[in-house]
């Protein structure tokens, strides 16, 4: 084999080393680019918009612009929990159609802002063609535990949520 062609097999994670905010749903641990993060706050009213998937709680007023509220336990078919002090939103930036749009995900509670090194970020495993993985980003090997990073964007790329959120 040419150096070409090993470099083109080679996984792609090391381009995916950066800064991730953390956060929990339930005992697993979750990973996103932080530079798709606007902000995080409290839980606050949510109004819910009829016929919309069971994972799209609503929308809220944030300082006068209508946000999307996704629910990520629901979206991952996770059981659902009682909301907590620590239950927070954390508005991500999507990109949708060329254009950037601003969408809300319901969280357990926000962990930190860790700095994750490409060489330790492996490609997500292999579940067959039944399951899609798609919107796994990588998977971060920080000592003995696990992070599995999301691409924001295929998370929350859902024909519904898009109805929504355009």
């Amino acid at each position: 084999m040419h150096t070409q062609e090993v470099l083109e097999q080679r996984p792609r994670t090391r381009q995916r080393g950066g800064k991730y905010l953390t956060f929990a749903l339930g005992k697993e641990e979750f990973g996103l680019e932080i530079l798709k993060v606007r902000e995080i706050f409290g839980c606050m009213e949510i109004t819910s918009i009829p016929r919309t998937p069971p994972y799209v709680m609503g929308v809220i007023n944030l300082r006068g612009q209508v946000i999307a509220v996704v629910d990520l336990r629901a979206k991952f078919d996770m059981q659902t929990a009682e909301r907590t002090e620590q239950t927070c939103i954390i508005v991500v930036e999507i990109s949708r159609a060329g254009r950037k749009v601003c969408t809300g995900i319901i969280v357990d509670h926000v962990s930190e802002v860790l700095d994750v090194p490409g060489d330790k970020i492996e490609d997500p495993p292999s579940f067959g063609s039944l399951v899609d993985s798609d919107f796994i980003l990588g998977m971060g090997k920080l000592g003995d535990s696990v992070k599995i990073l999301l691409d924001i964007d295929k998370v929350l790329d859902g024909e519904e949520a898009a109805a929504l959120i355009n």
